[in-house]
C-alpha cells in the first residue's frame, strides 16, 4: 500500500514522546540504520514531532503564511495486511490519503502526510467532508468539535516522495475512544535547518 508499512513491523514497543517532550539521549534512526541525535534536530522540528495539536495551524504561525492541504491522492482500498495500531484487519475497507502541506504564498512544501483511515468509524457528516477533501484532517476534527486524542507512536528518519532526507512521526487519532486514523508526516530536514 505505502512505504509506511515497511516500518510497522519494526516499530518501537513503547511510544516516544507519549508523556514527555524531552529525551536526553534520544536518537532517531532510518530503516537503513542512519541515526540522528534528537538534540541535533532543529528546535521547531522537535516541537512538531511531539505536538498533539494541529500541525497546519502551527506551521502557519511559524512560517507566517497560510498553509493549504494539497491532497495528491485519495482512494479506498482493502487492507492486504493487518495494521494493529488502528485495529485494521486484513480485508477491512479503508481510506488512504496522500497530501502535502504547502505555503500558499511561498509555494514551499512544509510536510507530506500519509493517512490510513478506518472510514466506517468516522461520524457520517465528518466522513463525507473527509471524502470530499474539503480541508485537512486536523482542521476538520478541530472545526467539527469531535472529541479526539492523538498519540505519537514512532519518530525517525525517512525520505519525502522526492527523496529528500526527512524527519517523520507516526501518530494515531482516537475518536470515541477508538483508534480511527493513522498518520505519518514527513518534514524535509533541510527546510527546517
Amino acid at each position: 500500500m505505502h512505504r509506511y508499512y515497511d516500518r510497522v513491523a519494526s516499530a518501537p514497543s513503547s511510544p516516544p514522546f507519549r508523556c514527555d517532550g524531552f529525551e536526553r539521549d534520544g536518537v532517531i534512526a532510518s530503516a537503513t540504520g542512519e541515526r540522528l541525535a534528537l538534540c541535533e534536530v532543529p528546535p521547531f522540528l522537535r516541537a512538531l514531532l511531539v505536538t498533539d495539536g494541529t500541525v497546519t495551524k502551527i506551521l502557519e504561525a511559524y512560517f507566517w503564511e497560510p498553509v493549504m492541504v494539497d491532497t495528491r491522492a485519495q482512494r479506498f482500498e482493502t487492507a492486504l495486511e493487518p495494521v494493529p495500531w488502528i485495529f485494521l484487519d486484513t480485508g477491512d475497507r479503508c481510506l488512504i490519503r496522500d497530501a502535502r502541506l504547502c505555503g500558499t504564498d511561498s509555494g514551499r512544501r512544509f510536510a507530506e502526510a500519509f493517512s490510513l483511515i478506518r472510514i466506517e468509524l468516522i461520524p457520517p457528516g465528518f466522513r463525507q467532508r473527509l471524502i470530499d477533501r474539503e480541508i485537512g484532517i486536523g482542521v476538520l476534527i478541530r472545526n467539527s468539535g469531535l472529541e479526539s486524542y492523538r498519540e505519537v507512536l514512532d519518530v525517525g528518519l525517512g525520505q519525502t516522495a522526492d527523496g529528500e532526507l526527512a524527519v517523520f512521526r507516526t501518530y494515531r487519532i482516537f475518536i470515541a475512544r477508538q483508534p480511527v486514523i493513522l498518520i505519518t508526516e514527513y518534514f524535509p530536514l533541510a527546510l527546517y535547518r
